[in-house]
């Protein structure tokens, strides 16, 4: 990939570094985008390993110290430590800074960051919605982002030409970006996102705690289902914690309406009502063929079913 002729930002510092942090850090430096890439965690160890992966051009612990100077600061810590980093920095913090993140619920962020920034620090947040299930500087690659959404969910008085420059970092690094309004992402990614996890964990959790024969048998033969399962399932736990503890109430509200399609689906197989199981089935499967020519089914299955 040829790098950018004129960088975005001349100094971009990434407050955490792990599979989205140093996925961005690497694109940022393949394509040219800024000039001084500076890196902070508050981990020695983790300080060390993005010094030698290469991931930026300075290093500091100190988060303050990172961000001083810097025209972008991305942060890229789990939502429970949002507002702790966004004290942190402000001291250090100059007007003019833009601050971003990348978290994946956004009405809470804007609420724990916005009240720290400094007046003329424009907060624009931000969501890329790609990932793995691995985690650290080690899990990231440049092309994470390609060809994948990321919603940006600016407050209505938020600084347009932040907001411009944010999605053209973005747009610069593959990705397809999208306005959205905060409360209206944490509710569509609580269905396509969170409760997906938290159902993988759920299903993942019950083989667990099977009799031990039965649990070394859901190992041996785990077909594609349950190892998919256990793919999403073995997402980082600190991540997905604070992840439904800061968008509970549409992770909630959506829990409570698959409950409910659950347990009619439970009253179906029941009553062997075979037309509403077929029925449903249709559905859903119109709706992975939906996926799947949106671009948004992953790598290519050849087993995958295909538009008629």
């Amino acid at each position: 990939m040829s790098a950018a002729v004129d960088p975005l930002f001349r100094r971009i510092a990434f407050v955490g570094i792990g599979l989205i942090g140093s996925s961005l850090a690497r694109a940022v430096r393949e394509r040219g985008l800024a000039k001084e890439i500076v890196i902070s965690t508050r981990s020695p160890a983790t300080l060390e390993r993005a010094r030698e992966l290469g991931l930026g051009d300075d290093y500091h612990l100190d988060a303050a110290t990172a961000v001083a100077d810097a025209e972008l600061v991305v942060m890229c810590v789990p939502l429970g430590a949002y507002e702790g980093v966004a004290q942190a920095i402000k001291p250090g913090l100059k007007e003019g800074t833009i601050v971003t993140d990348v978290g994946s619920a956004k009405a809470s962020v804007m609420a724990a960051v916005g009240r720290h920034l400094p007046d003329g620090v424009p907060f624009v947040p931000g969501h890329p919605v790609a990932g793995t299930e691995h985690s650290g500087p080690d899990a990231g690659f440049a092309s994470l982002f390609q060809d994948r959404w990321c919603v940006l969910t600016p407050a209505a008085d938020c600084n347009p030409t932040a907001v411009s420059r944010v999605a053209a970092l973005w747009a610069a690094c593959g990705s397809r970006v999208e306005m959205m309004d905060a409360a209206h992402h944490d509710k569509v990614l609580a269905i396509t996102s969170h409760l997906p996890h938290l159902i993988a964990y759920t299903i993942v959790g019950t083989a667990t705690d099977l009799e031990a024969d039965d649990h070394a048998e859901v190992i041996k033969y785990s077909a594609g289902g349950f190892r998919d399962f256990t793919r999403i399932a073995g997402s980082d736990p600190i991540m997905w914690r604070d992840i439904f503890l800061n968008n509970k109430e549409s992770v909630l509200e959506m829990l409570q309406r698959f409950t409910e399609d659950l347990t009619a689906l439970q009253r179906a197989i029941r009553r062997d009502e075979g037309d509403t199981l077929e029925s449903l089935f249709r559905r859903t499967r119109a709706v992975r063929l939906g996926v799947v020519e949106a671009g948004q089914a992953g790598s290519f299955d050849p087993q995958e079913p295909k538009p008629d």
